[in-house]
């Protein structure tokens, strides 16, 4: 070992670290140090794979690297196995002055008499082991093992750093494209909602009663238009809706629906609470509209006449359930690549949503029989966000 003391090696490791910003590079720089500034002849570094419960040459420095972050025979070592595996399990390092004597001794390149084994741990986290090895025996010292720690907790360190940057960059980014998603998401609900065939089909029926000098139905359906309208431009912004506001909102779209399409569909909505003292209930945005959206168009489009839809509202202290019962219909071309387009998107949204806020929604679509009838019910489960 060089003539200097240890506080002037430790400060000399420490310094070479200090611009490394990933792994690779620190691991590199501390087996090129230990042999330029320990005097030591060989030297690998293994990082752990936890999922593979193995040790993986990552850098070393002598034979093993004929050229620059080249490694030649990359190793793998199960954990417990050889004198390695049996440090990163035990976490306590080791001198082994006679490697012809140990049972444990794995031959790497070529056989080398002495070894000396730290393992690179931050506050009992295990990264990896420094591994040295020496043709002569009995090379390796007290002195060295000392150091060799000090640099192996240098180095942990550096690396948790490293890591935990890098988890926040990474969190970061998946938060920015999480956020992207959803403003997407919103975006396209609201383009769903305020569709072209949508809004000017039902201009043209509030314009057929104006023409038709029906003036009081004129006047009701384009209340019930612009106060559609508002809602859904009121809501953009925010991540929860009142549930009777929300039920609002349907009836006001099942209504326009309706005059769209000739009273080829009915309705009736219900809401059941499971205690009188429950006066709010508060729900994610855009997911109900959107179910409706595909349902109606669907049906409509399939030219479904005389359609009814239960849609019943239950709501307790933790959930908000919405039922939608209607006849099945039994026709080969009942399912359409633009319903299930829509479906497989308001199912994306529901996932984004269980991700990213958490919220355990659940959709399930039940079948049963009334009459020699065949009914679909689908089951959709929201969280009540009110005290949230």
């Amino acid at each position: 070992m060089k003539d200097e003391s240890f506080e002037d090696i430790l400060i000399y490791f420490s310094k070479s670290l200090l611009g490394k910003e990933n792994e690779e590079d620190i691991l590199w720089d501390v087996a090129k140090n230990c042999i330029s500034q320990l005097d030591f002849v060989d030297c690998v570094i293994y990082v752990l794979d936890e999922k593979r419960k193995v040790l993986v040459q990552e850098a070393a420095h002598g034979p093993k690297n004929p050229k620059d972050k080249i490694l030649f025979n990359h190793l793998e070592i199960p954990l417990g196995s050889g004198i390695t595996g049996a440090v990163a399990v035990s976490g306590i390092p080791e001198i082994i002055n006679d490697t012809s004597k140990d049972v444990r001794y794995i031959r790497d390149d070529e056989n080398r008499l002495s070894e000396i084994c730290v393992p690179i741990l931050y506050e009992e986290e295990l990264f990896g082991v420094i591994d040295c090895e020496h043709p002569e025996k009995d090379f390796f010292t007290a002195r060295h093992l000392k150091m060799l720690t000090a640099i192996a907790s240098i180095c942990a360190i550096k690396i948790k750093s490293v890591r935990a940057n890098k988890a926040l960059l990474d969190k970061q980014d998946k938060l920015f494209k999480i956020r992207e998603e959803m403003l997407e998401l919103k975006l396209k609900a609201l383009n769903s909602q305020l569709n072209p065939h949508f809004v000017f089909n039902s201009l043209n029926a509030i314009q057929y009663f104006v023409t038709s000098e029906n003036k009081p139905m004129a006047l009701e359906y384009l209340s019930t238009f612009s106060r559609l309208i508002r809602f859904y431009l009121k809501q953009l912004g925010k991540d929860t809706v009142s549930l009777y506001n929300e039920i609002d909102m349907l009836h006001w779209y099942l209504k326009l629906q309706k005059l769209r399409y000739d009273d080829a569909f009915s309705y009736d909505i219900s809401l059941e609470k499971n205690s009188d003292k429950l006066q709010e209930a508060s729900i994610p945005t855009l997911v109900i509209h959107t179910l409706f959206e595909n349902i109606i168009e669907h049906a409509m489009f399939n030219q479904h006449q005389g359609q009814y839809f239960n849609i019943a509202f239950r709501a307790a202290s933790e959930f908000v359930t919405v039922a939608v019962s209607c006849q099945k219909n039994n026709s080969k071309n009942n399912v359409l690549p633009e319903y299930r387009e829509g479906i497989l998107r308001w199912k994306d949204h529901l996932e984004l949503l269980n991700m990213v806020k958490g919220y355990d929604i659940k959709n399930e679509v039940k079948t049963s029989s009334d009459n020699g009838k065949t009914i679909d019910t689908i089951v959709l489960t929201l969280p009540n966000l009110t005290k949230a």
